[in-house]
């Protein structure tokens, strides 16, 4: 059966700047994988955090998306992706105008290795 956000698994997470909500669907979980497609509304931004054990690859759908990696930040356009090391601080944001949709591609998943970890200056 193909998948699509149309009947994927769709959960919503609030963001940590402003009372909006962000969308997330899976669309590959496996205990080795996770596929997961996301939307942030413009002015958001996911709490700063890091995985012990697990690697992620973000790579921008529509949009533009900001992530705060180890304290760079780096903007990603449509069509541009970003890897993140397990163990290294990351947050990401949309400071565009427009919603930002993206692939949050994880190995192994990171449900349940995620810590929060203090704000840098600037992000």
């Amino acid at each position: 059966m193909s998948i699509s956000t149309n009947n994927a698994e769709h959960y919503t997470w609030p963001s940590a700047i402003d009372a909006k909500q962000c969308d997330g669907w899976h669309l590959h979980r496996s205990d080795a994988l996770s596929v997961i497609e996301e939307r942030m509304p413009p002015g958001t931004a996911e709490q700063r955090h890091m995985h012990h054990r697990t690697t992620q690859f973000f790579y921008v759908l529509a949009g533009e998306l900001t992530i705060e990696l180890d304290g760079e930040e780096h903007r990603l356009a449509p069509c541009t992706g970003l890897s993140v090391p397990a163990q290294t601080p990351h947050q990401v944001f949309n400071h565009g105008s427009e919603d930002a949709r993206f692939l949050v591609i994880s190995q192994p998943p990171s449900h349940g290795d995620r810590v929060a970890v203090p704000q840098t200056r600037g992000a």
